[in-house]
């Protein structure tokens, strides 16, 4: 039997088979590394401890002195002064004035043989200055708000993904002497994904309630710079804008520019002293209130409506009252019945409940779902998936039988295994 005959092999298929083999493998190697990059990287920059102190900075000094040294020395010695003369203080005597600093914070110096050029920050210790300021007295604070430094650049919105020079400025700032309790993440690890600029831009309480519980906020602050960059080198015009709230509420913008790239720092550092003044402002006008919306765990009810409730549980229990007297009447001539054990109250237990959430709308509605169920005392999401299977613990006042069943009564179909219950449409 003759065998079939061989065809020849063409070399422009095999090598195209072999480029897009190539290819995949290279994408899925980059897949892998862009994956790890969301979270890995020295991206983050930690915030500088907060403290009581009373800080002046900005304070520039021109000395000359024999020595470079001596220089120096004088020149902090003329900071402190210019710093005191900044914040309103009384005159003092010299002795006095230094032994009130706690510590001097260098923003730039240039040092000469017999010159010292300097760009200085004074700390006044608040214990021993604050009776001469008249800020020794107790001030209203802000709840813990937490910060979202958003940077507006080349048409980009950078807020964690990368270190950039408004991060840096908000986490080198020295929050004690302010009246906003501000949270500022570090940007590291798992902030660069739940702090972005996409979720300022989220209306939903359920998202903005999970975000601020990992960092222990009551609300959020959103602080945007739009930077515009000249020419490389040149002028860098900056438009800050101060928002509020999970509605990106509106409180107040201007704009600085910088002289160079070089001057930038300086004018940022400068920006976050005035968008903390905005905000105490806003504080003063009754404007940073945290937004009853967030606390999930007590709606607010009308007053009108709460009233209507209480009338019908009143009209509830004198019906119950009235057929409780008139079972009494009935069986008044019967004998009396074996006695029973008086039901004891439902002891609350917890159960995890996973559900599907193939969106945020249908998030959202399971949750919502799931905390009206008859029984329930509470729910936590402790494991969010868009796209998956997420997790809530629920307190449910009875056992798992219980809490099945009133899942089902939410048209859900409930499977269940020990105190673990999945549910589904």
């Amino acid at each position: 039997m003759a065998s079939s005959p061989t065809l020849p092999r063409d070399p422009r298929r095999a090598a195209l088979i072999a480029v897009v083999a190539l290819a995949a493998i290279v994408l899925a190697a980059l897949g892998a590394q862009a994956l790890i990059a969301q979270i890995a990287g020295d991206r983050g920059i930690a915030p500088v401890a907060a403290s009581g102190d009373i800080q002046v900075g900005g304070v520039e000094v021109d000395v000359t002195a024999k020595t470079a040294e001596e220089a120096r020395e004088e020149g902090w010695r003329e900071a402190m002064k210019l710093a005191w003369k900044k914040i309103g203080g009384p005159a003092i005597p010299d002795g006095q004035l230094y032994s009130m600093v706690s510590s001097v914070v260098i923003e730039s110096e240039e040092l000469g043989a017999n010159r010292y050029i300097a760009r200085l920050g004074v700390v006044f210790d608040r214990a021993r200055a604050g009776g001469l300021l008249g800020r020794g007295e107790a001030v209203q604070h802000s709840a813990p708000l937490l910060l979202v430094p958003v940077l507006v650049t080349g048409g980009t919105q950078t807020v964690y993904e990368i270190r950039n020079p408004w991060q840096r400025a908000w986490a080198e700032y020295q929050p004690g002497a302010s009246r906003i309790d501000y949270v500022r993440p570090t940007g590291a690890g798992s902030d660069s994904l739940l702090v972005t600029y996409g979720q300022t831009t989220r209306r939903s309480r359920t998202w903005w309630r999970n975000v601020l519980d990992q960092f222990g906020a009551s609300d959020v602050l959103i602080a945007i710079a739009d930077l515009d960059y000249q020419y490389p080198g040149g002028p860098v015009r900056g438009t800050f804008t101060a928002r509020y709230g999970p509605d990106d509420t509106f409180l107040g913008s201007f704009s600085m520019t910088a002289p160079s790239q070089a001057a930038l720092p300086r004018m940022l550092d400068q920006a976050v002293l005035r968008l903390n003044s905005m905000y105490e402002q806003a504080l003063n006008d009754g404007k940073l209130k945290p937004d009853p919306t967030l606390n999930l765990g007590t709606p607010q009810i009308d007053p009108a409506i709460q009233r209507l409730i209480e009338l019908g549980r009143a009209a509830d229990a004198q019906e119950r009252a009235r057929a409780a007297a008139a079972a009494a009447n009935d069986v008044a001539a019967s004998p009396a019945p074996t006695p029973s054990e008086t039901g004891a109250p439902a002891v609350v237990n917890s159960f995890t409940v996973q559900f599907p959430s193939p969106d945020a709308a249908a998030f959202e509605g399971a949750v919502a779902s799931i905390r009206a169920a008859i029984g329930v005392r509470g729910g936590a999401v402790t494991s969010t998936a868009i796209g998956g299977v997420s997790v809530m613990n629920v307190s449910f006042a009875g056992d798992a039988a219980g809490l099945a069943a009133a899942l089902k009564a939410r048209g859900y179909n409930v499977r269940q295994s020990g105190n673990t219950l999945s549910i589904s449409r």
